[in-house]
């Protein structure tokens, strides 16, 4: 996060501006919640952002997570972008569920952050069973101290922007539609690990990356471009084809993001890979022998270079 002003009002950190949520991708949405709370802090007061690991949808069901669309390090990475000073990272255990809403208004908000005003939307609620709406909120606010400000939701083409819509539009392979609600092209990172060289000799060399943001909100087989990452600075783009499964063929379990750069030849172990996502080719399958297999990368390593190739100049991440 970027440097604080000093404290100066009530609570270890305060004055602050605060937004609160999953924050999950930090989307379009988020960033509109962001902005007004940098509009409202001004020079005085930093902006800071509650939010949760895990989501509170996977602590209540674990059977069932939702789709991830950004690990911890991406969030906080744009968290730090959109202008937050300061982010309260909280647990999500059993002792924070049964935690009233008055408690986390008093103990979170007031004592620990010294919030001069909350932002959140409409639908926001907190507490034990979701007990806290913002009506609560705001008489909460004028016994500790903080006022309240709603800020009101951003639509897309096909309606409300939220978290839940850009999984969907991932898992059905609509890129477009995620960029839009993102604000940004959706992309996956991570540190390169040592495979089992298959790819290699089956003349496809590929980066595997483990999946860290689980589950994955996709799978299957896409066009991709990626970036290798030399300390702060990230190197250019290239176009690749990627797998994110378990790569059943040859008897894989733990879901892994494999990439194929092309035309690529040098060393990525150890290395962080940043991948976009630009088409999905493919469903995962499982093939009969490992010929069939080739003869099927083949026709995805062509189908992507195409697909790529077929990009306008203007939307070419390269130019990032």
């Amino acid at each position: 996060m970027r440097d604080r002003p000093a404290a100066t009002g009530a609570g270890h950190h305060g004055p602050c501006v605060v937004t609160i949520g999953n924050l999950d991708g930090v989307h379009r949405g988020h960033q509109a919640l962001l902005r007004r709370c940098r509009a409202l802090a001004g020079a005085e007061a930093q902006v800071a952002a509650v939010t949760f690991e895990p989501l509170p949808q996977a602590f209540f069901r674990p059977e069932q997570p939702p789709a991830r669309l950004s690990t911890v390090h991406q969030k906080l990475a744009l968290l730090r972008d959109a202008g937050v000073d300061l982010c309260w990272l909280m647990r999500f255990d059993h002792q924070f569920a049964t935690l009233s809403a008055v408690d986390f208004a008093r103990r979170v908000l007031a004592d620990t952050l010294g919030a001069s005003e909350v932002v959140v939307g409409g639908d926001f609620r907190f507490g034990h069973r979701r007990e806290g709406d913002v009506e609560r909120l705001t008489a909460l606010g004028v016994e500790l101290g903080f006022g309240v400000t709603v800020e009101p939701p951003v639509s897309g083409p096909d309606g409300r922007i939220s978290s839940t819509a850009i999984r969907a539009a991932l898992a059905a392979g609509d890129f477009a539609a995620a960029e839009d609600m993102l604000g940004r092209p959706f992309r996956m990172e991570g540190h390169v690990i040592a495979g089992e060289r298959l790819g290699r000799d089956l003349g496809y060399p590929t980066a595997n990356l483990r999946i860290r943001a689980r589950p994955s909100p996709l799978s299957g087989i896409f066009a991709v471009r990626a970036r290798v990452h030399e300390g702060a600075s990230p190197g250019r783009w290239l176009g690749g084809v990627s797998s994110i499964g378990i790569r059943p063929t040859v008897g894989g379990r733990e879901p892994l993001l494999e990439v194929h750069l092309f035309d690529f030849d040098g060393d990525l172990y150890g290395r962080r890979l940043e991948v976009e996502f630009v088409a999905k080719l493919r469903e995962e399958a499982r093939f009969d022998t490992l010929d069939a297999l080739v003869d099927q990368m083949r026709a995805d390593d062509a189908a992507a270079r195409a697909i790529l190739a077929r990009q306008e100049p203007g939307s070419d991440s390269n130019n990032d």
